[in-house]
Order: structure tokens, then sequence, then C-alpha cells
């Protein structure tokens, strides 16, 4: 319960040099140049011999329960395991339905997210799916909001997509608001996270809404706004506006018309005029990813991975980016969007979630070697290997 770390080379996520941790009960109690020593019977002492550590990542979009199904029942994606997320250094995650919100329920969803908790990962989820009326638990967004507690907002929404219900400007403002006033009554995030595809309204609706009406503009999460470079200007509009707007880390390396995740974020770093911290990147994990021919048919697919965040995590440290720049996208901004003043960040206070990587300095040192994840102050993978399985992946170990 109790664990002092020695010589980390903490990113916090600022650089923080040379530093020891001390983790009570699932917290950070202490942070130093050069902690008191614990006594034997109080807990262990550890030395991480210089190896970078960072935050634990906060991933706000992934597909617990599985996607998939646009191809047939055969093209539905298998359910997240808890190793899926810890290889990945995923300490935090929300939970989305997609497409299918039929075979998929939010029952499911929030099933699997308590099954999550129990294992030990911090785990919250969205009510709703692609489709319009939002499939609920409760039948309301807002109580669903209110009364179920790992309910945060309402996600996958789809706009702008073929598999939409079309939403029109109304029916989004409805679902918004309440978002919005569930969230003023919890604190929780109340978010509103959008599914943006390849139509050519593109973020319209979202523009409309901050011309229109005095809904905040943190209500709006749109996601996937690098699948395409004109839609990606349109989300860089957004954020000047005050909008957290969100970048996916997908899978193949020919983004065609869109950008990759690494080549999103730098722009926007790079960009004087906006603000750091609205910009966050998602996995999209365990979602399928269609690439579809004449008449809406599925000609090939991929699938999401959480691993796609720290590799991207990684390539933009290797390009260039420092890392104190890039981690935020990863976790601080992502927790903060998210309302969870405990996570995306290595503070006295905060949720001991943290990822041990290799030794090495801010820019030449890339975190491409996942050396170990605590979740909670309790190891989970270390030295490459997990060391706490799933439920089913230990009975099937």
């Amino acid at each position: 319960m109790i664990r002092l770390l020695r010589n980390a080379n903490l990113f916090a996520p600022e650089p923080c040099g040379r530093r020891d941790l001390l983790l009570a009960y699932g917290r950070i109690a202490a942070i130093g140049e050069d902690l008191p020593s614990l006594p034997e019977a109080y807990g262990v002492e550890e030395d991480l011999g210089g190896a970078t550590v960072i935050p634990g990542l906060v991933d706000a979009h992934v597909h617990l329960t599985g996607g998939g199904g646009e191809a047939g029942p055969s093209t539905r994606v298998p359910p997240v395991q808890l190793t899926d997320l810890t290889r990945a250094g995923v300490t935090t995650v929300v939970g989305v339905l997609g497409t299918d919100g039929t075979t998929r329920t939010v029952a499911d969803l929030v099933a699997r997210t308590y099954g999550l908790r129990e294992e030990g990962l911090s785990a919250y989820c969205y009510t709703g799916a692609y489709e319009l009326p939002v499939p609920t638990l409760t039948g309301s967004v807002r109580r669903d909001i209110v009364y179920v507690d790992p309910i945060i907002g309402v996600g996958e929404l789809a706009i702008s997509d073929h598999r939409s219900s079309q939403p029109t400007y109304e029916e989004l403002l409805r679902v918004a608001s309440d978002c919005h006033v569930g969230g003023l009554m919890t604190g929780k995030a109340g978010i509103l996270h959008l599914h943006l595809g390849d139509g050519r309204r593109g973020l319209e609706l979202i523009r409309r809404a901050l011309d229109e009406t005095e809904l905040p503009p943190r209500v709006f999460h749109p996601t996937h706004v690098n699948r395409q470079r004109a839609l990606y200007a349109e989300a860089c509009e957004l954020g000047r506006r005050g909008c957290t707007v969100d970048v996916t880390a997908f899978p193949e390396d020919d983004p065609g018309d869109g950008l990759l995740a690494v080549d999103a974020i730098a722009r926007w770093l790079a960009d004087e005029s906006l603000p750091d911290a609205r910009l966050t990147c998602s996995s999209d994990g365990a979602g399928c990813m269609p690439v579809f021919g004449e008449g809406g048919r599925v000609v090939a697919m991929d699938v999401g991975r959480a691993t796609t965040l720290l590799a991207a995590l990684s390539e933009l440290v290797r390009g260039g980016v420092e890392l104190r720049r890039a981690l935020p996208v990863f976790t601080r901004n992502v927790a903060d969007h998210l309302r969870l003043p405990r996570k995306g960040r290595i503070e006295v206070g905060a949720d001991a979630d943290l990822l041990i990587l290799r030794g090495g300095k801010d820019r030449d040192d890339a975190p491409a070697q996942l050396r170990g994840v605590l979740v909670g102050g309790r190891w989970f993978l270390r030295d490459g290997a997990p060391t706490v399985l799933g439920t089913f992946e230990r009975a099937n170990d």
C-alpha cells in the first residue's frame, strides 16, 4: 500500500528532473529530491535508475464491448481485455458505443466499465451511440448522467456520416443541453462526444450552436477530426473558439486525404493561435475502421488499438516535439476536459497512475519502450510483462 520510488526522471507532464515519489493508498503522497527512507515494516522502496516517469495515458474513446458489425455479425470486434489497455500504457479509459447501438447496448457498456473497475483500472463511459434517439439506460440522457456513476456524457453521436441518424440542428441542441445540465448537476464532464464522418457538412452544426445558443463550447467534443484535411481546418477554428477537439491515432500508415495523429498534433502545437490545452488524442481502440466502396459496402477494414497512443507520442518526440509539449495531449488535457482532476498529472494528491519508460532526456529519448505501469500505486506491468491479468485472461492463461 506504500511504495517509495527513487531516481525518477519525472515529467508531470512538465519536466521536473530527478525526483523521488512516495505512493500511499493509491495516491501520490510526496515528491522530492531526496525523500526519507521508509521503515522496512511500512512499505517498499525501489530505485528506478533514472527511468523516465510520466502520467498514465487517458484514452477518451475505446469500444470496451467491441465495435464493428458493419459488414455483418462476423465483423463484430471482440470486447477489450484489461491488458489490451495496460500494455498500451492506458490507466484511465472511457468506453463508447458506435455504429451498433442495437446488439451492443448501454447496459452492456456500463457492465463492462464496472468490470474493468473491479479489475483495478479507472474506467468511465458515455451513454448513447451513433444514433438518435439516444439509446440510454434510464430512458433519459440527463438521468443516465445523474444516476449512473460511470456515465460522464453522451458519445459517440454521429454527425456528417452516412451511418448517422442525420440529426437536425434542434435534435443536436436537445442532447447537448441535457449533457450540459447533467454535468452541472453532478460535477461530471457533461460533454457531447461527436463522431465525425466524411460528410460535406463537417462541423457546421457545432459552429451554428456556438453562434446561436448559450451552450458553452466545452460541451462539444468532436473526434476523428484528422480524417480529412478540410475537417481538421474546421476543427482548428473551433479550438480558437473554445472547443476541445480530439484527433484519432488511426493505425494505418496512409491517411489518404487526412492527417496522421502525429502530423495533426505537431501542426496544432506549432500554431500560436491554437491553445495547447484544447487538443486531445484518443485511440478508437477495438473500433472497426472500415473502408467503404460504392453503395456503402465495406471493402476493407482495420481495428483500432490502444497501443497507437504511445506510438504517436514516441513519434512526436522523435520528430522534434518536446515531450513536455506533446505529453499533455495524451494525459492532462484529456483529464481536464473529462473533469477528472486526479488524472493525467503527477502531483501530490493525484492518483498514482504512472508509466515507467526507459531513461533519457526530454527531446532525444522518445518514450517508445514501456517498462512498467502502475495504477493506483500497484504494478500492472513490470519489466514489459503484465503482473495483473483480467478475469478471463487469467482463466485462459
